[in-house]
């Protein structure tokens, strides 16, 4: 393993054992990174039989170092014997899930909870996560200082909370995954409908969480979501980067083994008496990927299925998808009728949903209609192609050319 990739893979393992025993998120970042340079120098001529260990040993100098070069460091020899204990050859795994809650302790706003999980755990850099949503890079490290700095003063603590604290707690880590990987599986903003890049950090931490707190469904339920989503990335777009509908995607393409995983977690989410709202999507997710064929769709059970999520948890978004499956289940009328009562000003989907309904009924005036409002709100370029190329055909059929 080159060091490239040991620091994508165990970065945030390392870093979340050096919090345990350093106590502050910042120090044990620019000791870590100061380890990893050193590293840089030393290993092409010397590779130590342990890298991880080394990691370690070698941060957990850098951190005293650091303190020893504080104006009172007379007063902080505390520290200083903490972090000078016997070294652990690897970090431990419930570290992983300490630094998890810290990061998305309800106290920090949402966005900063999913740019320091992406910092911390995942490894990232300030210029990874400032590129990732399209913010400047001075925005985003003041963003992340904002964040540690709000857990150093507020004094939250590093650690797993108790019983009764969990449910909330893990409500927010599981809500920051999901930001995510719905940031990587449809990008918001810029020229790519996908960033595998983020998918893939989403997956790692998610799967680690699953690892974690194994009696746990939703972690399951979550993993599952992504696995079978991610499973389609490579068929979503085509050699140009335009989008791909999921009914014309080549599912011969489609990773069998995410699938199969998916689906075993899948199963296991739902074998709970209450399966929550990742576990339905999940479920929902699961009937699309065993669907050889997109006519053998099950939208009757999507459409079941949509009911429970509506129920368990309400959102125009929830509604939305709900009519795209009526829609293909009972007509596009019937789907067109249930769009009627959902509002959400400024989301594109909503007008061209209405929009592809209207042209699968013919009505090709109004669809053009929809498609222009969708355009306007609009803000990845791959998917705006696509609506300008759905809006040349129904502009065309409008006008009797004929023009696909």
């Amino acid at each position: 393993m080159n060091l490239d990739e040991l620091y994508r893979r165990e970065y945030g393992k390392i870093l979340a054992s050096l919090i345990r025993v350093v106590g502050d998120i910042s120090l044990a970042e620019d000791s870590l990174q100061d380890a990893f340079a050193a590293a840089h120098v030393q290993w092409p001529t010397k590779p130590p039989p342990n890298p991880v260990a080394w990691l370690i040993l070698t941060a957990r100098h850098k951190a005293i170092d650091h303190l020893r070069r504080k104006t009172l460091a007379e007063q902080r020899e505390h520290e200083i014997r903490m972090v000078s204990a016997p070294v652990e050859e690897a970090p431990e795994p419930v570290d992983t899930l300490r630094l998890m809650f810290t990061c998305c302790h309800p106290a920090l706003a949402s966005e900063a909870q999913v740019a320091l999980t992406l910092r911390t755990v995942g490894g990232l850099t300030t210029e990874e996560i400032a590129r990732a949503f399209l913010v400047p890079v001075p925005t985003m490290a003041q963003r992340l200082v904002r964040a540690k700095t709000k857990i150093r003063v507020a004094g939250i603590a590093y650690e797993v909370p108790a019983d009764d604290e969990l449910a909330e707690r893990l409500d927010a880590v599981l809500a920051c995954l999901y930001l995510v990987f719905n940031e990587g599986y449809s990008a918001s903003f810029g020229p790519e409908v996908v960033r595998g890049d983020l998918c893939a950090q989403a997956i790692r931490l998610t799967r680690q969480l699953v690892e974690l707190l194994p009696h746990e469904p939703e972690p399951k339920g979550l993993l599952a979501l992504m696995l079978l989503n991610d499973a389609r990335r490579l068929t979503r777009t085509d050699a140009q980067g335009d989008l791909i509908l999921l009914e014309d995607q080549d599912r011969t393409r489609w990773d069998r083994d995410a699938i199969a995983e998916g689906q075993l977690r899948v199963e296991e989410a739902l074998a709970t008496a209450r399966p929550g709202a990742y576990t339905l999507q999940a479920a929902i997710a699961s009937v699309h990927a065993g669907a050889l064929r997109a006519a053998e769709t099950d939208w009757h059970r999507i459409v079941l299925l949509y009911g429970l999520l509506a129920t368990l948890q309400p959102s125009p978004v929830v509604e939305l998808n709900r009519a795209v499956a009526i829609a293909m289940a009972e007509g596009p009328a019937a789907g067109l009728a249930r769009l009627k009562s959902i509002d959400l000003p400024g989301y594109h989907l909503l007008p061209a949903i209405r929009a592809d309904l209207l042209r699968r009924l013919g009505r090709f005036n109004e669809a053009a209609t929809q498609y222009r409002q969708a355009l306007e709100c609009v803000k990845n370029d791959a998917e705006r192609r696509f609506l300008n190329r759905r809006l040349r055909e129904v502009e065309g059929k409008e006008a009797g050319t004929g023009e696909a």
